[in-house]
């Protein structure tokens, strides 16, 4: 992955990135209804849900890179924000999507894995 590449674009991928493992894991249940199927990936995707996914893994998942990564993430000056998200879930959804977009970027297939099934868990959804 080039090193060079900001957090913002980072998390930028990233967020396309975690959106599409959970779309694709969500498919993966069986469910069809395109209804059903979106308010499901909402309750993984918001800020609020990934904010609370990052705290959790902050606390015992992730490794030192990965934290720095995070904080470097969520401390970036923000530029514009959803008006329905709280200004420290979404810094720190910022930070989550960028270690996403870094793990995809570095074809770190195995680890992108774990986090995305880490953050299904600690959102709630290890039954869904």
């Amino acid at each position: 992955m080039n090193k060079s590449i900001n957090t913002t674009a980072l998390a930028y991928i990233g967020d396309a990135v975690y959106e599409l493992e959970i779309r694709r894991k969500l498919i993966d249940t069986g469910k069809q209804n395109v209804d059903v199927l979106h308010r499901e990936a909402v309750r993984y995707v918001s800020s609020s849900a990934q904010a609370k996914a990052v705290r959790e893994m902050l606390k015992e998942f992730l490794t030192e890179n990965e934290v720095r990564l995070v904080k470097r993430a969520r401390n970036r000056k923000i530029t514009s924000m959803p008006k329905n998200a709280e200004v420290i879930n979404y810094k720190l959804a910022t930070g989550f999507e960028a270690l996403i977009g870094s793990l995809y970027l570095s074809e770190d297939t195995e680890r992108l894995n774990e986090c995305v099934d880490r953050a299904i868990e600690i959102i709630g959804g290890q039954n869904e």
